[in-house]
């Protein structure tokens, strides 16, 4: 029987779609539910990780670290986790995370770029954290290459490295072939893991393909609530786990009850697979980039799929944010311009 270990991207991840204006006290109602179903880590911060509070990504209504310090205060078993994006976050910014009770970083890059997480890494392994390798929007390199930038990930100290299915692009299969190539490449004490987003409802058909394939630890979000059509729904996740005889340690009616009771009613918007968000995954667009293009689109009166479609086309990665404007504009300007 396999046995995985949740993560809870609820307060981070869905901090997209709460445009960052997650509060206090939304922190330990949400914490407090998932801490008695006994979820083990909950991650708490701004979308963007430590530091992501600014112009290009979106100010937070409330100081992460004030958030970080509600959660750390309302949890009895479940530990606070961290995500950190190289140029953005600091490691003052780690530091800080940790004196407020944060346990756990992924430092978080692009799928082709590990190397520029090589100090970060090892500045977290001398804070004496858990440290994650967080590779993104992993669907644009290959298993094997995704598998070699692992490595370089594992040799700076990783403890774990995780596929990340930032588009909610990748079917089972290419999540299969992904998660295997890594237990494949990796020492066997550095564990796999998987986040997947639900932008073709796959969320958690490649949460079991990754255990099937040695992941160990699953990234999941209460009611989905992340960036995009959202994440992987814990409570989903848990339930079919619990099916499948994988052993999470979650209380799947307690999970269930967190989501009915308490996330559900802090949703300010429907977490769906619509128009917009389907071609996040179909076309393999990183899925924080959907509030950005409906604001873009707003403005330029364009579609915001259309912008998403193009942002593809350009294969733009996270921490492009300012090429949405570019491509709304563009396509405003040609839309004005008689046939």
């Amino acid at each position: 029987m396999s046995a995985i270990t949740i993560c809870d991207s609820t307060l981070r991840d869905g901090s997209h779609p709460k445009g960052h204006k997650i509060t206090v006290d939304e922190v330990r109602a949400v914490v407090g539910a998932l801490d008695a179903a006994g979820v083990p880590w909950i991650e708490v911060g701004h979308g963007d990780g430590l530091g992501g509070s600014s112009a290009n990504y979106g100010f937070s209504e409330t100081d992460e670290f004030t958030l970080m310090r509600a959660a750390a205060d309302t949890m009895r078993t479940s530990r606070l986790a961290v995500l950190l994006l190289p140029g953005i976050g600091l490691r003052t910014d780690l530091a800080k995370a940790q004196d407020v009770g944060a346990e756990l970083v992924r430092i978080a890059t692009h799928c082709t770029e590990a190397d520029i997480a090589i100090q970060h890494i090892g500045a977290a392994r001398e804070l004496g954290l858990f440290t994650v390798g967080f590779l993104m929007m992993a669907h644009l390199n290959p298993p094997a290459m995704l598998a070699e930038q692992a490595r370089i990930m594992a040799d700076a100290g990783a403890n774990l490295v995780y596929v990340t299915d930032s588009a909610g692009y990748m079917l089972s299969d290419d999540v299969a072939a992904s998660v295997g190539a890594l237990r494949t490449a990796l020492p066997a004490d550095v564990e796999v893991g998987f986040h997947g987003h639900h932008n073709l409802a796959y969320g958690v058909a490649n949460s079991v393909a990754a255990v099937a394939e040695g992941a160990t630890w699953i990234d999941a979000s209460t009611c989905g609530l992340g960036a995009g059509a959202g994440n992987t729904p814990t409570e989903i996740l848990v339930a079919v786990c619990a099916r499948l005889g994988i052993v999470t340690g979650v209380d799947v009616m307690r999970m269930a009850d967190a989501a009915q009771d308490v996330v559900r009613p802090i949703l300010d918007r429907p977490v769906q697979v619509d128009r917009s968000s389907l071609m996040l995954g179909f076309a393999g667009v990183y899925s924080s980039f959907l509030l950005h293009a409906e604001r873009a689109a707003e403005r330029f009166g364009v579609p915001a799929h259309l912008i998403l479609l193009e942002v593809a086309r350009r294969k733009a990665v996270g921490g492009q944010e300012d090429i949405i404007i570019e491509i709304a504009a563009g396509l405003a300007a040609a839309k004005a311009v008689p046939a």
